[in-house]
């Protein structure tokens, strides 16, 4: 047993993702003796959180994000600590701060490129330092272009260069507090870069964002429009850090579209909220028409929700085609993503990568394990 008094925190449990992780995790934790607590700044609301859950439930702890040395003695007595406190550009720092101030471990939901290059430029060396994991995006961006990538280049030449092409689909609504992040990492203009440095001696590069017919050979029809999101950025970050991705690495990331009148509609409602968020006073005017942060869809929408992640690798003559499903994606699945993120930290032991890493880096293929455990499939479908 550590000496800290918890395995696990998880701070932001009175939103609606963090109340979602904490329903996870008192499920996953019951009958064990993990010892967690819930933490956020309104004690009646964690209480509230607490009285829905089964069992004895968590400690509480009443903690303000921005009140650093409460923040560190928090973070200093439990083992990991899991947040869904965004957006994360606004509150999320000081979190990370505090764990690295006390050497604890670190997993978030965040999808905000300007926020995990500000991780990384400010606390990577000192998480090194530390000997602890900082895990950005360990919901559906991107654990499931992460580890599906991963489980592609597993089926292909390590020796050859290797391109992968990823196709995203989803039927899901999205919450407030996911709505008012899209608007920050927009606004903020700072889109992944196209190319990383890494630990491996190899070039790891984007494909070039264009709409195309998708290649039969993938087992889906339709388009593969550009997404831009940190989900490539990631993906190439572990490329660059892990072994198996080839002597070089390429990797598209994109959606999947049915019919070209789609694609049309869908890229100028791309453009039309872009153009909203980037400009202060129709900015203002858009956070208005959000819902609020905490807000999220009901218990029945979710649950006709779905995701997958369709992956065609190519390298060495060979090819193959995985994929990565599962239900509602911003919600469900992604209060799995984070709590098995947190409890890997606590109890899986290391994986021979510190300092701000990806899914991949930070929580290895018994992650992987850990997610087809809790009803996310992991498939390949073809290899050739």
């Amino acid at each position: 047993m550590s000496a800290r008094q918890y395995d696990v925190v998880l701070l932001g449990a009175t939103g609606f993702t963090g109340g979602l992780t904490a329903a996870h995790l008192a499920r996953r934790t019951a009958g064990t003796t993990v010892r967690w607590a819930i933490a956020g700044r309104n004690r009646d609301k964690l209480e509230a959180v607490v009285a829905d859950l089964p069992g004895d439930g968590p400690a509480i702890e009443v903690v303000d994000v921005h009140d650093p040395e409460a923040m560190t003695e928090l973070a200093g007595r439990t083992e990991a600590l899991a947040t869904t406190v965004g957006p994360f550009a606004e509150h999320g720092l000081p979190v990370v701060e505090a764990c690295v101030r006390a050497r604890t471990e670190y997993a978030d939901i965040t999808g905000e490129p300007a926020f995990v290059a500000d991780v990384r430029r400010r606390f990577d060396q000192g998480a090194r330092d530390a000997g602890i994991r900082l895990v950005s995006c360990c919901g559906f961006d991107s654990v499931p272009h992460d580890l599906g990538v991963g489980l592609a280049v597993e089926h292909l030449p390590s020796d050859a260069p290797l391109t992968v092409r990823g196709y995203v689909e989803a039927d899901a609504r999205f919450s407030g507090g996911t709505a008012r992040s899209a608007v920050e990492a927009i606004a903020s203009r700072q889109l992944p870069s196209n190319r990383v440095e890494g630990e491996r001696q190899r070039e790891v590069r984007s494909l070039p964002a264009r709409i195309h017919r998708i290649d039969p050979a993938v087992g889906i029809d339709g388009y593969g429009v550009p997404l831009p999101t940190i989900d490539p950025a990631i993906v190439l970050r572990s490329a660059a850090a892990l072994d198996g991705y080839g002597s070089k690495f390429r990797y598209g990331h994109f959606a999947r579209v049915r019919t070209l009148p789609v694609v049309v509609g869908g890229l100028a409602g791309v453009a039309a909220f872009g153009a909203l968020a980037a400009l202060p006073p129709t900015r203002a005017l858009l956070d208005k028409l959000l819902p609020e942060s905490g807000e999220g869809p009901s218990a029945e929408r979710r649950a006709r929700s779905t995701f997958s992640a369709t992956f065609h690798g190519t390298g060495g003559g060979q090819q193959v085609v995985t994929r990565v499903s599962g239900g509602d994606p911003g919600y469900d699945e992604t209060a799995k993503m984070l709590g098995e993120a947190v409890l890997s930290l606590a109890q899986d032991g290391p994986t021979g990568h510190v300092g701000a890493v990806t899914p991949a880096q930070g929580l290895g293929t018994g992650y992987r394990k850990r997610l087809e455990a809790q009803g996310l499939r992991f498939e390949v479908l073809t290899s050739s």
